[in-house]
């Protein structure tokens, strides 16, 4: 039988480049899967934002939208430029001129609560010690507090207003000074029944379904514990595999939790996304899908059809 030259590649080896150019790898074995599954880490649930004014006090999901690059750390570069292009398609931005809006109509304030507190209302805001000082007794009193929250009013400059999707209808003042003449403002305005109508720049943020389908098909996005890096036997599972990976340190919740990006099309790192949401991890694309929902609820919002 003839023999082929040893510079010829095998059908076998044939086989195994033609699976790599179309992505068809043989699945990891369970071993690394079973290994992240059985990290002990304090993972905790992602936090669910209680209704509040200030929009910062909710997750500020819109700085996805404009994500530096530096921001994503990870052994490899194109790694991160992957995960960061992912993450950029999760917001979408829409801006609009209003020529009339209701100061009334405004419910939310820009920065967060200066002392901590998540204020549900604006009349429970304007309640408090720092905004009673502003007191308003007369009109002129109010257009004079406007006037310090909004120097350009009187010459007709529009006003600007936010809205996220994840934060319900609720329509912010993206000022974040003179917060509490503001929100003095605008109690004093729904307690007298005046109408002001002045005109406005609104933008709206929103989730994009199509960016976050997109990120669930290509990435385990799981939230983990701050602790992990210093974790040894977190950190041998991550240098024994040599693992491709990115992490984003930018966006901390309450429980100091950030982002880990696994791609799903590689087995390894697959199999230890799999296995750390067996160990506990949060899912990120999960909770940001039913995040508009758990919102509008505490709200007491109509739910989406």
């Amino acid at each position: 039988m003839t023999s082929l030259p040893e510079s010829m590649p095998s059908l076998s080896t044939h086989l195994t480049r033609l699976a790599q150019r179309l992505g068809l790898r043989a699945q990891p074995g369970h071993q690394t899967l079973e290994r992240a599954s059985r990290l002990n880490l304090p993972f905790a649930p992602l936090y669910e934002p209680e209704p509040s004014i200030f929009w910062n006090d909710g997750p500020c999901l819109q700085r996805l939208l404009e994500l530096p690059r530096g921001a994503l750390s990870g052994p490899v570069q194109e790694d991160k430029a992957r995960a960061h292009a992912a993450l950029s398609r999760l917001i979408q931005k829409d801006s609009q001129s209003l020529t009339s809006m209701d100061l009334r109509q405004i419910d939310g304030l820009g920065g967060q609560s200066p002392d901590g507190i998540a204020y549900s209302s604006i009349e429970a805001f304007a309640a408090t010690e720092a905004c009673r000082r502003t007191r308003i007794i007369s009109y002129k009193d109010f257009l004079r507090t406007l006037g310090i929250a909004l120097p350009g009013h009187a010459q007709g400059e529009p006003i600007e207003l936010r809205q996220a999707g994840w934060l319900g209808e609720r329509l912010y003042w993206a000022g974040e000074h003179h917060v509490e003449a503001f929100a003095s403002a605008v109690a004093y305005a729904r307690l007298r029944g005046l109408e002001l109508l002045m005109p406005a720049e609104l933008v709206v943020y929103r989730l994009d379904r199509a960016g976050l389908r997109a990120l669930d098909e290509q990435y385990h996005a799981i939230a983990m514990p701050a602790q992990a890096w210093s974790d040894a036997e977190f950190m041998a599972l991550l240098l024994d595999t040599q693992v491709p990976y990115a992490r984003l340190t930018v966006l901390r919740d309450a429980s100091n939790s950030e982002l880990l990006l696994l791609e799903k099309h590689h087995p390894t790192a697959s199999a230890i996304g799999e296995g750390l949401k067996r160990a506990g991890a949060p899912d990120m694309v999960r909770y940001l899908r039913n995040l508009p929902q758990i919102t509008r609820f505490k709200l007491g919002q109509p739910q989406d059809a």
